[in-house]
């Protein structure tokens, strides 16, 4: 079999069996063809050589890209086993990085005031501005509920519906999860609903041309909105606000599970990053909600 077709056939599977997102199958797919690309066609059927070879070509990349790399061909070589396609894994050729993850970037609670301060600010200055609206709206979701920005910017018209304090969402690999919502929140998107730009005949609750506000213009607008808070704009992104709204919930006092639940991650260690929170905040949790404390 060709590599071409092992490798159509194996993201079929992906798509199909284990819902896995656009975006994780273009990904895929882009790693599985260059390695094919560099064996000359040759994956399908390499050897521990051929793949020591492919460790070899990795040397340049950083150790993120080659266990991403390496983590693909594992599962693509054991599709093959399993389909018969060959009658051996050769993948413990493959390089095994170590990897340390890196904590993630976030805001202080100032930095989150400030922008909702420019927001305010914006309002007052741009009375019923549709666009302030939106980006009212679209903040108050990131931070307030934790959405991915794809999941953010695609969802449809009636998402949240009156008095309805959630709403569920399928994430990555497909999986559903219900994500609360702030009265804040569902003011602002009441807001931005009354304008009228998600009209009926609109699908989705954000709307841009054809389809919905892209993430690219997402990012953008963000940035904008933190120059014009007093924020350097590279400390600012979609995912920052989602880490900002998961590590400030974690310094309330949330339950580790629940803010895993919320955040939709398939593995609690995931979710274990948040955990980096400032070390005087722990003490005093356990200073003042430990049983142990009420004895003395």
């Amino acid at each position: 079999m060709r590599d071409s077709e092992a490798i159509a056939q194996f993201l079929e599977m992906l798509a199909a069996e284990g819902g896995a997102a656009k975006n994780t199958l273009l990904a895929y797919g882009s790693d599985l063809r260059g390695a094919s690309a560099i064996l000359n066609g040759g994956l399908v059927h390499a050897d521990s050589a051929a793949l020591q070879k492919l460790g070899g070509e990795w040397m340049s990349l950083s150790r993120t890209s080659v266990a991403r790399k390496s983590s693909v061909l594992r599962r693509f070589f054991a599709f093959l086993e399993e389909e018969r396609i060959r009658t051996d894994d050769p993948s413990d050729a493959l390089p095994r990085p170590t990897t340390q993850r890196a904590l993630p970037r976030t805001l202080s609670h100032g930095d989150v005031a400030r922008l909702f301060d420019t927001l305010e600010e914006r309002r007052r200055d741009r009375q019923d501005d549709p666009l302030t609206l939106r980006l009212i709206a679209l903040v108050e979701l990131l931070y307030g509920s934790g959405l991915r920005a794809t999941e953010l910017v695609s969802l449809p018209r009636h998402a949240l519906r009156g008095d309805q304090p959630f709403l569920i969402l399928r994430g990555k690999g497909g999986r559903e999860r219900l994500v609360p919502i702030s009265d804040r929140a569902r003011a602002a998107v009441a807001e931005w609903g009354a304008t009228g730009y998600a009209a009926d005949d609109q699908p989705w609750l954000f709307p841009s041309g054809h389809s919905h506000l892209s993430r690219v213009r997402l990012f953008q607008l963000l940035r904008e909105l933190a120059a014009e808070a007093g924020i350097p704009p590279h400390r600012i992104s979609p995912h920052v606000l989602r880490h900002a709204f998961a590590t400030h919930l974690l310094e309330g006092g949330a339950d580790l599970r629940a803010l895993q639940t919320m955040l939709g991650h398939a593995d609690i260690a995931t979710t274990q990053i948040y955990t980096h929170v400032n070390s005087a905040h722990l003490v005093e949790l356990v200073n003042s909600r430990h049983p142990l404390m009420d004895k003395r």
